[in-house]
């Protein structure tokens, strides 16, 4: 089990909501309203990491595949509550839309 976990006195994930390969939406947040891929489901963190959403500078030091080093943008961890199947998403905002116009009508 990982340390960080531990700590928080969490289980890991038995079944995950989302799955790597599905598209998302991120629902509260910085990224709200944000789509993506998802790249990989951390499990004991309960966290995901999605492509292209909350990107993070990171400096790397020289190595055989970046003998430059520098500085490399990449992808950092979402709350797996943060986020949500884009097709049930799309379906709650119908929904929404649904009950406005019902609201305006009468």
């Amino acid at each position: 089990m990982n340390k960080r976990a531990k700590s928080k006195n969490r289980e890991p994930l038995r079944k995950s909501p989302v799955k790597r390969g599905d598209e998302v939406v991120v629902i509260t947040g910085s990224e709200r309203g944000k789509r993506g891929k998802v790249l990989k489901v951390l499990r004991n963190t309960h966290k995901v990491i999605v492509e292209g959403i909350k990107m993070v500078k990171k400096a790397v030091r020289p190595s055989q595949d970046n003998p430059k080093g520098g500085i490399v943008e990449k992808e950092a961890t979402i709350a797996i509550s943060n986020v949500m199947l884009a097709s049930k998403w799309e379906k709650r905002q119908e929904k929404k839309k649904v009950a406005v116009e019902k609201k305006e009508q009468g």
